[in-house]
């Protein structure tokens, strides 16, 4: 069970990841959006958005140092393992709670808004089920542990496991012994990668990279005579037409 657990759920999870997001990219190219739901209501969405996005974004730096930065690369630069827990746990329980509290404010207002909740799929609601779950079993594990607990160093287990397995040699003993909240945190999150192409999420991959080699868009107008306002400067007139066209 701790070979399934801990050697093929994390490797087939990473090549439906990467295989559905080549999938997508392939197949559904202008399905690969937020489909965003501003037109329909944005004054609770300017409070939900920006927490839910910054929360994300703390958690997810956070996470790469803690998992992928192994601890003696931290002491080497002068930050002694107390103190890298003790802002780990901070500054991770203010973004978690930070992305939760967001999260909340999105899904009621997906629920309590009527074209909004229209334009809501069934994979919307499995997604948020998925992703509210790795959540909120990231900030019990936490706040047990460290809080209500003795505290427990998860770069001693989760961390080098966690790293074993782009070097394909992970050890399943080595997760075996970490407590059980760090382990539906972890599994929770293979999960959410499996699903993650198949979502709204994939727009996390986007960018507008596009625009910086795009064309110009030319205007033309209607009117067959010219106005009386000066043509703007970078627009050339046709006099035949009365039309402006862009000068490059």
């Amino acid at each position: 069970m701790n070979t399934v657990l801990w050697v093929i759920v994390p490797y087939l999870s990473i090549v439906v990841f990467v295989g559905g997001l080549i999938w997508r990219h392939r197949y559904d190219k202008f399905g690969w959006t937020t489909r965003s739901s501003q037109l329909y209501e944005s004054a609770v969405l300017r409070w939900g958005s920006p927490l839910f996005h910054f929360g994300v974004l703390l958690v997810l730096i956070g996470h790469v140092v803690g998992l992928l930065v192994p601890k003696s690369w931290t002491e080497a630069v002068g930050i002694s393992e107390h103190s890298y827990h003790l802002m780990a746990v901070f500054l991770g329980t203010v973004a978690g709670m930070c992305t939760l509290i967001g999260m909340a404010i999105l899904i009621a207002r997906r629920r309590l808004v009527g074209p909004v909740f229209a334009a809501t799929t069934r994979n919307d609601k499995a997604m948020y089920v998925v992703l509210g779950s790795v959540i909120v079993l990231g900030l019990l594990a936490t706040v047990r542990a460290n809080a209500l607990g003795d505290g427990y160093d998860y770069r001693e287990t989760v961390s080098p496991w966690f790293r074993s397995l782009f070097y394909l040699s992970p050890d399943p003993e080595v997760m075996a012994e970490v407590p059980l909240g760090f382990q539906l945190h972890v599994l929770a999150a293979f999960v959410l990668f499996a699903f993650w192409p198949f979502t709204r999420l994939v727009h996390a991959f986007s960018a507008p990279v596009g625009y910086l080699t795009r064309p110009y868009v030319v205007y033309r107008s209607r009117d067959p005579h010219p106005g009386l306002r000066a043509p703007r400067p970078g627009w050339d007139t046709i006099p035949s037409s009365g039309r402006r066209t862009a000068a490059r």
